[in-house]
């Protein structure tokens, strides 16, 4: 089935975090140290916005976001933010680092369920609004997805007094996502991207063997997992499209797993309630092309086939190749391309503005020569 012309995803994508400006990292900064107020940090913000706003809209971008210039790391907003009963910190840990090439560690964070987990208010209503204002194109929003608080925490980290049941922790959880929903539709929200991490990161031996030790079934966990994310969209105002970004991670250029699709792509492509999905396809670590053969035909699939971990701009001939390469196992009707994930899903990025552009713009161009 051909992807409809005007409706997400858009032949060109991209996956929300943008590098954030110096004059942000300098305002939150002296917001946390108490030298400007709420109002002053929210003026800077709004600037830097609109401007990141408009290098989007100059390069051709049919979809915009706003950078996630609010947050300081994807997760927030709805998962270590916005929920009453959660917390998180930054813990290191073996098999739950991040790594890059070099071998360089990064800690990775861990929620906790101290509390009933309900609807703190509309986290996302203001800014998603004021994105609305500024811009004639598609306004996306992003959220972190329902299993990033569980895969991070596990069963420890989740108070048992609390939640004696898991099914009540799951329930709680679902309805607080349907009421930010709720009122994320009611203010003329569209188009939601979900980042749901969790799923390919399933596919690494390494997870799997560190899930085995907390006492998880990683096949388990996938079941339960697809559960959750169709709750949360069967009882989604049906106004909304929703993508989900998969991904391995992405912190200063480290990621947490290795692996292919092969293992998750039937339950991800078959089970999952989602139209289309933002697919990591950067490097090897992300795998063949070949579990793409089991998305059904209503599906589309976003290859994301431009690195954000490397300031080197992709080879347009080469990225085309590769397009042509996922066609043997997808119709190239049902494709889209974009960068594998954001550019900065935490504050710090390792690609500099200009490399950033660059990049988008030749997302462009190859969706352009490819598609039309």
């Amino acid at each position: 089935m051909a992807k409809a012309p005007h409706n997400p995803p858009f032949r060109a994508e991209h996956i929300g975090s943008l590098l954030r400006p110096d004059s942000i990292k300098e305002a939150r900064d002296r917001h946390e140290a108490g030298e400007i107020s709420d109002t002053d940090l929210n003026a800077i913000e709004d600037q830097a916005i609109r401007e990141v706003v408009a290098l989007q809209e100059d390069l051709g971008l049919e979809v915009i976001t706003d950078g996630e210039f609010r947050r300081s790391t994807y997760s927030e907003f709805f998962t270590t933010t916005g929920l009453d009963g959660v917390a998180a910190e930054y813990v290191g840990g073996g098999d739950w680092e991040y790594v890059d090439a070099s071998g360089d560690r990064q800690p990775a964070r861990v929620p906790t369920v101290h509390g009933k987990i309900k609807w703190s208010g509309p986290t996302n209503i203001a800014a998603f609004t004021f994105l609305k204002g500024i811009t004639k194109k598609t306004p996306k929003l992003t959220m972190p997805g329902p299993c990033y608080i569980h895969y991070r925490a596990g069963r420890a980290n989740i108070s048992k007094d609390v939640y004696p049941d898991l099914d009540d922790f799951w329930s709680d959880l679902i309805a607080a996502y349907h009421k930010e929903l709720e009122a994320l539709a009611a203010v003329g929200c569209t188009y939601i991207q979900l980042d749901e991490t969790s799923i390919p990161k399933l596919a690494d031996p390494k997870i799997q063997n560190a899930l085995k030790i907390r006492g998880d079934n990683w096949q388990q966990l996938l079941s339960v997992y697809a559960d959750v994310i169709n709750a949360v969209i069967d009882g989604a105002p049906k106004e909304i499209h929703f993508g989900m970004h998969l991904c391995r991670g992405n912190k200063r250029g480290h990621w947490q797993a290795e692996g292919g699709y092969d293992q998750v792509a039937d339950m991800t492509f078959r089970k999952l309630h989602i139209p289309f999905y933002f697919l990591e396809y950067d490097s090897d670590r992300a795998g063949s092309f070949e579990p793409l053969a089991t998305v059904p035909d209503d599906k589309c699939v976003v290859l994301g086939l431009f690195s954000t971990k490397s300031g080197t701009i992709e080879d347009k001939d080469a990225i085309k190749a590769r397009i042509k390469e996922a066609s043997k196992f997808i119709d190239l009707e049902r494709l889209c391309v974009s960068p594998q994930c954001g550019f900065s899903s935490s504050v710090h990025g390792v690609t500099t503005p200009d490399q950033q552009k660059a990049k988008l713009s030749r997302v462009i161009e190859v969706a352009q020569e490819v598609w039309g």
